[in-house]
């Protein structure tokens, strides 16, 4: 539990990890809290990955489209696709982008344009959204003691839709492979959206939605659809909320090896030396 000077000592803080906790944040602290610090804290840039590089513009195409779907404008596929390849160079100058080669840099954009092509493609009768990579901020006030832990939430949520019992939240994702993502890998970010949304709208979403754009061979949508949180999951996730914010408070980011150490850019440079 946080107690009384914990709390004084999180106010006091400004900046930096003290300004917010977000899902990102937290889920990195989960997996490993020294790549955590070492990202947060020390600062320390490593590169953007392919992959992840794929997966902004990917975001950016899709926020491109439902901007305008919003104000009742809905742009051909073919614009969309060539309006976000014309942000292709800026993208990779702002990441400081590294392609292994010409070729490596070719065919990741024919993918990106490929996996917009067939996710716009089946969206025509969508109705238009409710908000567009929604910044949502709330003050984290345990909805079981009706305690303020000091600090807020924040979350970007790519999509909120109209359904007919509510609005239901969308996250998109980009994966490698196409089988049902394990709900509970992606419960402490939708509980996050799940308790902002309520926060600020004082409404229950109807749904919670992961939309995945498939990079097979032949590129393809898989959309998988959760019930609303309930008071179970909130639980849970002010738990690991109280134990990331103990953490942060006493320094104690330790090394936490697993599996996903084979994907950690810190793993030779900084892990090999850590010493407790």
């Amino acid at each position: 539990m946080i107690t009384t000077t914990q709390q004084s000592a999180i106010h006091d803080r400004e900046g930096g990890v003290w300004s917010y906790v977000s899902p990102s944040r937290l889920n990195l602290w989960m997996k490993c809290p020294l790549s955590f610090k070492l990202r947060y804290i020390d600062r320390i840039q490593t590169p953007t990955s392919s992959a992840l590089f794929l997966g902004k513009m990917v975001h950016s195409g899709l926020e491109l489209f439902y901007r305008n779907r919003q104000v009742g404008i809905t742009l051909p596929v073919e614009e969309v696709v060539e309006r976000n390849g014309s942000t292709w160079e800026t993208a990779t100058e702002e990441e400081g982008m590294k392609f292994a080669s010409l070729v490596e840099e070719t065919k990741l954009r024919e993918q990106l344009g490929n996996l917009l092509r067939v996710y716009l493609e089946q969206v025509d009768d969508e109705p238009p959204p409710v908000a567009v990579e929604a910044s949502l901020k709330a003050n984290l006030i345990d909805p079981d003691t009706g305690e303020d832990l000091g600090i807020p939430l924040l979350g970007v949520v790519d999509l909120i839709q109209p359904a007919e019992d509510g609005n239901c939240i969308v996250d998109f994702k980009t994966s490698a492979r196409s089988s049902p993502p394990l709900e509970v890998s992606h419960e402490i970010q939708l509980s996050c959206y799940s308790w902002l949304y309520r926060q600020l709208t004082g409404e229950h979403e109807s749904a919670l939605q992961l939309r995945s754009l498939v990079k097979t061979k032949t590129p393809k949508v898989v959309c998988h659809e959760y019930g609303p949180r309930t008071d179970r999951h909130y639980r849970r996730l002010f738990c690991v909320i109280r134990e990331y914010l103990d953490a942060l408070d006493q320094g104690k980011f330790n090394y936490r090896p697993g599996w996903g150490c084979s994907m950690c850019d810190h793993r030779e440079s900084h892990c090999a030396a850590w010493a407790g």
